[in-house]
């Protein structure tokens, strides 16, 4: 199987540099229009495909953003590896504004957004147990150390709803009582979708902020957070396009089941399974049904 690397770029980062043959395209999907046209090309001969989660010009707040569309329409063109790129406020003194941390877990505190491709019709029950797949999350540790990023390898990235930003509260709660080492509004549901959907999935957190737990920072300022954005972002495209080497061509099945997540999965009998349902999972989940 061929790689496809697909990225998925948050606050700060909204194109990949250096693609070979690169265009625009408008994907279809049957959970409705993804956040923007999908960027696809190649990079040192992978094949690419960059969608900006709120896309161009930044239209969609973390609770708008058509998750599930934008899974889907990944894996409609042939997406196997997904890297998500995302602007976090950091609950510890060592994860400093213009640091990255690869993600290794997640505590979901979203609430008004889909969840599943799944439902009433096809029930399906996947683990997140160990949500990001280790594989890639170690070639994103070395693009970035690569890149001369300071990157922490692991945290735990609380996703809140938003779009405000966290009470004094909650951030000390979330960081003193819950163990939290990041805060962010997009990777939920994103990661449980792309698990449903049998892509491995990444996640890269760029620190912009100490939210407001911080002693010496009060709440969180606007606009230093677009400053730190600005030198992220640079880095961010830095580490993207390093990510080709380290991936390679051929994408050799998943040792962790990422690409198998959902083979017992499925728990509706074939014969209850709703046929409107199961025409719109066609490509998240054709693999088994």
């Amino acid at each position: 199987m061929d790689t496809v690397i697909g990225v998925i770029g948050g606050s700060g980062l909204y194109e990949i540099d250096g693609l070979e043959n690169a265009a625009w395209t408008a994907v279809e999907t049957p959970w409705g229009t993804p956040s923007d046209e999908i960027l696809t090309g190649t990079l040192d001969g992978v094949k690419m495909a960059f969608l900006p989660r709120h896309g161009r010009g930044h239209v969609h707040s973390p609770t708008t953003v058509p998750y599930r569309a934008n899974i889907d329409a990944l894996k409609r063109i042939g997406v196997t590896d997904v890297i998500s790129v995302s602007a976090c406020g950091s609950f510890r003194e060592d994860m400093a504004p213009g640091h990255f941390v690869v993600v290794d877990q997640f505590i979901d505190r979203t609430f008004a957004r889909e969840k599943s491709f799944f439902g009433t019709g096809c029930v399906a029950h996947v683990s997140v147990a160990h949500p990001t797949c280790p594989r890639l999350g170690e070639a994103c540790l070395e693009a970035a150390t690569a890149q001369g990023i300071t990157v922490h390898n692991g945290g735990t990235y609380l996703a809140m709803e938003g779009p405000q930003f966290s009470s004094l509260a909650e951030s000390k709660m979330y960081r003193e009582q819950w163990g939290c080492d990041v805060i962010g509004m997009t990777n939920m549901p994103e990661a449980k979708l792309a698990r449903e959907a049998e892509l491995c999935y990444a996640s890269v957190a760029m620190v912009t902020d100490y939210d407001s737990w911080h002693p010496d920072h009060g709440e969180v300022d606007v606009m230093d957070i677009i400053q730190t954005l600005s030198g992220n972002s640079t880095n961010a495209r830095g580490m993207v396009a390093r990510l080709p080497a380290l991936l390679g061509t051929e994408r050799p099945p998943c040792l962790h089941g990422c690409d198998r997540a959902l083979e017992y999965a499925i728990m509706t009998a074939p014969e209850k399974r709703d046929p409107a349902l199961l025409a719109r999972l066609d490509a998240v989940a054709g693999r088994v049904i």
